[in-house]
């Protein structure tokens, strides 16, 4: 993007000294691990909400749930709400509704359906709330979870993405805490243990590099679909795997980093780890370094967040680092990534640029993923998003989730008019 290169202004919820991390008390201290705990599975049928669900079944009565959400699988959201005993199941496609209802019926399971529904589902008693829900459409219940004082163990980076300060003010005004699913944050936050952020110098997150790690510019340009699904290490949703092979799930990552963490810009990095064992690192002033390793298995990190700040046994993948051998690093290349720079200097210029990233992303990803522009074409798309936005004013920073979700809305409608003749928004 052009333009952007500035450091964004400090916004309401932000001291003159301190980044923005008015929930990092919530976000870190311990909670009495009382057994059995009773969860909500937002994204109970996606990769995460399976992990979770394995979890659960594995943990010898640890758990009870209460609720399951889903996308349009009726099939798949009723087996998981019968196998986990949950009360209560909603799907968010209204037009699901007779499959769900049908799928349990006999079970004692009510189910609901829409959007509200699944909003009903995280406001279910529970003491700890899955945010597992893919993109912008976890964003209204993940938040309903907060304004209600629940834990939340968040996998839905776009929350923090789109709406960062209005989620991380409320999770300080309920007291509450965010917990942190996805691999990388996890491991810094294992890493980083009770350390006063004064005492951070960097926190580096890790990418595999993806499917495409080795290719040349002109053949990632021209990858398929299929090729970029081919993940070498993780098994995940077709959104958040195509942004693993362009990088622009790190650049995500680093922006959830800067919220969940409160932590400048500045002392956030990005290396390329093609083993994908070590996660995250924490480097200090004195000079040390501690890193979160595991296994590539999900399992890890949800089994963390449940559990915190006691441990479960689980059946995750053991870690074997002489059958890995050796572990290597190397610095991202922004030329044949772009859509990470892109993501970084969106979150360097602030305001409202990565709400606007985060939907002009999910649009360009469906269309590339329906064959409707090149691979190339998603950062294309996302960083003349951005460029507009900070020409006409739409990249006002969101003080509130409606805010955001406006702003998200009005992201969707100019990039979806952007493709290609013919093109539908997702």
């Amino acid at each position: 993007m052009k333009k952007v290169v500035h450091l964004r202004p400090k916004s309401a919820h932000e001291s003159a000294q301190e980044p923005p991390a008015p929930a990092r008390e919530a976000f870190w201290a311990p909670a009495p691990c009382a057994a059995p705990r009773s969860l909500v599975v937002l994204g109970a049928t996606g990769s995460i909400g399976r992990s979770t669900a394995e979890v659960v079944k594995g943990a010898s009565g640890a758990f009870t749930v209460s609720a399951v959400a889903g996308g349009r699988d009726a099939a798949a959201l009723a087996r998981t709400a019968v196998e986990l005993g949950a009360a209560f199941a909603a799907v968010a496609d209204p037009a699901a509704y007779r499959d769900l209802k049908a799928a349990l019926a006999g079970t004692g399971v009510e189910a609901a359906a829409g959007p509200e529904a699944v909003v009903e589902a995280a406001l279910r008693p529970a003491d700890i709330v899955v945010g597992a829900i893919v993109g912008t459409a976890g964003v209204a219940p993940t938040f309903a979870a907060l304004q209600a004082g629940r834990t939340v163990a968040l996998a839905n980076k776009e929350c923090l993405v789109c709406a960062g300060p209005a989620f991380m003010k409320q999770a300080a005004a309920s007291g509450t805490r965010l917990l942190p699913v996805d691999s990388e944050h996890n491991a810094v936050f294992q890493a980083m243990g009770e350390a006063d952020l004064a005492a951070v110098e960097m926190i580096t997150l890790t990418a595999s590099g993806g499917p495409f790690r080795a290719w040349s510019f002109e053949a990632i340009a021209a990858a398929t679909p299929e090729q970029a699904l081919a993940h070498p290490n993780w098994s995940m949703g077709p959104k958040i795997t195509v942004d693993c092979a362009g990088l622009m799930n790190k650049g995500l990552e680093v922006i959830e980093a800067h919220y969940i963490f409160g932590i400048e810009p500045e002392r956030l990095d990005v290396l390329v780890h093609p083993q994908s064992v070590v996660h995250g690192l924490v480097a200090f002033t004195d000079g040390s370094v501690s890193a979160g390793l595991a296994a590539p298995d999900m399992k890890v990190p949800i089994a963390h967040c449940l559990a915190f700040p006691a441990r479960l046994k689980t059946k995750a993948r053991r870690l074997d680092l002489a059958g890995v051998g050796q572990l290597t690093f190397e610095r991202p290349d922004f030329a044949r990534f772009p859509a990470l720079r892109v993501a970084l200097d969106a979150l360097r210029a602030g305001r409202g640029l990565p709400t606007v990233l985060n939907a002009a992303n999910e649009i360009a990803v469906a269309a590339f993923l329906e064959r409707r522009i090149s691979f190339h074409e998603i950062a294309r798309l996302v960083e003349e998003a951005c460029d507009g936005a900070l020409g006409d004013g739409v990249a006002r920073e969101p003080e509130t989730v409606a805010e955001a979700l406006e702003i998200d809305r009005a992201v969707r409608e100019r990039t979806s008019a952007r493709l290609p003749q013919g093109a539908a928004a997702s």
